[in-house]
């Protein structure tokens, strides 16, 4: 079997950011992050939850020694999404970067009866947040700032993302190719795949 999932940034807007993606039942939860990772534009470089029906205290992560804020996490590694992605319209709540929160929403749209054995991104829609932004709020006002040259911040987001004076950050910049490309390089070269 295969899901297509629809990967949504809770709280983004002009353009809403979303990707499409269609990945094989076999795959874990750390796969499903690994993909989310590659098609958002994420760098992985912080600690990620799932939350079945956003219900806190039943994540699925890597699990620390320590519970991290009261909650027992499940190891990701070893858990199938098809044991817990049973339905269609069925959603999962995903945080990405415990700090900042990134917040995101996995829609089930459809289960198949394809056999597919890699996965692939169907569509998507505006540009990923940079890392270290401070959330959707700080991402907006970093947009604002790049922008906008009589920003008091201008200078210093630009020098931040190593932009050039009178470049742009473009919010509906998405490449379907070049996030297929990434798709690519995770299968590759991430462990665990």
């Amino acid at each position: 079997m295969a899901y297509q999932l629809k990967i949504s940034l809770d709280g983004s807007s002009k353009p809403p950011i979303w990707r499409r993606v269609l990945i094989p039942d076999k795959f874990s939860f750390h796969e499903l992050h690994a993909v989310i990772q590659a098609t958002m534009g994420w760098e992985n470089a912080h600690l990620y939850a799932f939350r079945p029906q956003d219900r806190r205290g039943e994540d699925i992560g890597i699990p620390f020694d320590d519970d991290f804020m009261g909650v027992e996490t499940q190891d990701a590694r070893k858990i199938l999404i098809q044991s817990q992605l049973t339905q269609e319209k069925q959603k999962i709540a995903y945080e990405y970067d415990f700090g900042d929160g990134w917040a995101h929403t996995v829609l089930v749209e459809k289960i198949t009866d394809d056999k597919i054995v890699a996965c692939r991104c169907l569509g998507g829609k505006g540009a990923c947040p940079p890392e270290d932004c401070g959330g959707i709020y700080g991402y907006y006002m970093l947009v604002e700032a790049v922008n906008d040259p009589k920003n008091p911040e201008h200078d210093d987001m630009l020098d931040w993302l190593g932009m050039e004076e009178g470049e742009q950050w473009d919010v509906n910049d998405f490449e379907l190719e070049e996030c297929q490309q990434e798709i690519i390089h995770y299968q590759q070269y991430t462990e665990g795949w």
